[in-house]
Order: structure tokens, then C-alpha cells, then sequence
């Protein structure tokens, strides 16, 4: 593979990520865990997926210009290129997705300076569903289903579908380094099944929305086969069945052992295997994340 389309990927995939933590973070933390705002380890999160998220969108415009121009990765500085990416429709929407994430910048300093206050208020909840449907939405503006043959159809899916592994994924990651880390009694029996409901509405609506958006973008089951695109795409499904399989171990484990171990305090032996489950989905929702990265810079067709 072409190094700089190499980096253009991973830049995408970086971009994605930090979405995904950073988005997932503040809904965990608006709806489920206000409190958690005033924790080091779930700000942490947070501030990873800010962090990334705004570096991948800075490095995705300078290298879609080096790409597209068949040049090597360095030159994703040089300015020429650069707005001549700015100066087309697809480039337009990666630097309103930067401004996005300057907008996204107030929200976590309002986080981390006012903690669990900001989580709980009104006022900081509206600007970050603002953020995060902007965000959304120009997700769903550089992929293909702006290019579908029913591309409101397709936008509708590919945004409800990138909600939901957001509000999945970030979810993970702070239930993982946040809450479990911790183990506080009165967090897990609070947290814990929150998340879990949380949780499985998210896959439903990664389901329906992802079996949507396939249906639009490939118009035919035989191409899952017959095309790398579909290949990528079917190694996605993979990995999420298998996802779903570990996911199931969770939440077996939170109907039987979530009791136990809140009347243990929080027990380490008693947490240990809900910890290595979640942390194995997390761990698989990334790759799935990078082969997303990697299916919109593929041609459905090939």
C-alpha cells in the first residue's frame, strides 16, 4: 500500500478513536455518571479522545492532499496542497469537522474546570449534543453514504450507526478505566447497570442501522464476497458477533456477580473477570474502528 494513503488511514482511524472516547465519554458522563467528572482517570478519557480526535482531523487534511496528489507523507504540510484540499467540497467539511473540535476544546475545559457541576448542568449538556451531532454528521458527510443511491437513507444510518459505537465504545472505555479501576461499591451497583442497558441499546441500533447502510452501499449480498470492500466489511461483522459473544459474558456476569461483589466492596477477585470481558471488547470495538477507517477509502465496487 501507497505509504502516505498508510498514514491517511491510520489518520482516520485516529480521528475515529478520539470520536468515539471522546463522544462515548461525555455521554457516560452527562447520563450515567456525573460524578465520574470529577474523577483524574475518567477526565483522562475524555481528554484522550479530545486530544486525538482533533490531531487525526488536522493530519486526515494535509494527507488527503499528499495522496491525492501522489505525494510522499511529508508533504501533508505544504500549503499549496493543503488548499487545494479546502478549496473542494469533501475538504470544506474535514475544516468545519476541525472547528467542530475547537468547539469541542470549550466543552472539556468546562468539564475539567467545573467537574461534576458541568456534567450535571443543563447548559453544558446542550453544547455537548451540539458538538456531538456535529461531529456525527460530518462523519457521515466523508463517507459513501453521501454516496449512495438514497443518500438520505444512508446518512441517517451511517450517523445513527456511528452514535451507537460511540456511545458503546466510549462507554467501555469508561467503565474500564473509570469505574472499574476504582471499584467503589456504590459506583458499580449505580453504574454498571446503567451501562449495561445503555449498552445493549447501542448494539441494537448498530445492528439495524449497519445492516442498512451495507444494504445501501453494496445493493448486493454477493459483493460482501466478491470484493475486498465487502471482505473488510464482513471481517467487521466478524469481529462484532464475536464482540456480541463476549458482551453476552458481561452481562451473565452483571445479572449473577454484580450483588456479590458490591457486598464484598468491591472485591479485586470478585471484579477481575468483568474487568478482562470489558476489556477485551474494548479492545476488538477498536479494530473494529480501524477497519471502518479503512472501508471509507475503499471503492464499494472493488
Amino acid at each position: 500500500m501507497d505509504p502516505t494513503k498508510a498514514l491517511y488511514i491510520t489518520a482516520r482511524a485516529v480521528d475515529y478513536l478520539g470520536m468515539t472516547l471522546f463522544l462515548g465519554g461525555i455521554l457516560f458522563l452527562a447520563f450515567l455518571w456525573p460524578g465520574g467528572a470529577d474523577q483524574r482517570r475518567a477526565r483522562g478519557v475524555v481528554t484522550t479522545g479530545w486530544v486525538l480526535g482533533a490531531l487525526g482531523t488536522v493530519a486526515a487534511i494535509g494527507l488527503e492532499g499528499a495522496w491525492i496528489a501522489q505525494r510522499p507523507p511529508g508533504d501533508m504540510l505544504n500549503w499549496d496542497l493543503i488548499t487545494q484540499v479546502l478549496g473542494v467540497h469533501f475538504g470544506q467539511v474535514w475544516f468545519a469537522r476541525a472547528l467542530l473540535w475547537l468547539f469541542a476544546g470549550v466543552v472539556l475545559a468546562q468539564m475539567l474546570q467545573r467537574g461534576s457541576s458541568a456534567a450535571g448542568s443543563l447548559a453544558w449538556r446542550v453544547g455537548s449534543a451540539a458538538t456531538a451531532f456535529g461531529l456525527l454528521r460530518t462523519t457521515g458527510m466523508t463517507g459513501h453514504a453521501s454516496e449512495s443511491a438514497r443518500p438520505v437513507l444512508a446518512q441517517v444510518a451511517d450517523f445513527l450507526h456511528v452514535l451507537g459505537i460511540c456511545a458503546w465504545l466510549g462507554g467501555l472505555a469508561m467503565l474500564l478505566f473509570g469505574v472499574l479501576s476504582r471499584r467503589h461499591p456504590e459506583e458499580l451497583k449505580l453504574v454498571v447497570p446503567r451501562y449495561s442497558k445503555l449498552a445493549m441499546g447501542s448494539v441494537v441500533v448498530i445492528t439495524v442501522a449497519g445492516t442498512a447502510l451495507a444494504w445501501q452501499t453494496l445493493g448486493d449480498v454477493g459483493k460482501l464476497f466478491s470484493t475486498s470492500y465487502g471482505r473488510t466489511l464482513l471481517v467487521k461483522i466478524v469481529l462484532l458477533a464475536v464482540i456480541l459473544v463476549i458482551a453476552q459474558g458481561s452481562k451473565n456476569w452483571v445479572n449473577r456477580r454484580l450483588d456479590f461483589a458490591v457486598v464484598l466492596r468491591g472485591h479485586a477477585s470478585t471484579v477481575r473477570p468483568f474487568v478482562y470481558s470489558v476489556a477485551a471488547e474494548t479492545v476488538l470495538v477498536i479494530v473494529v474502528v480501524a477497519a471502518a477507517a479503512l472501508l471509507v477509502t475503499a471503492s464499494p465496487g472493488r
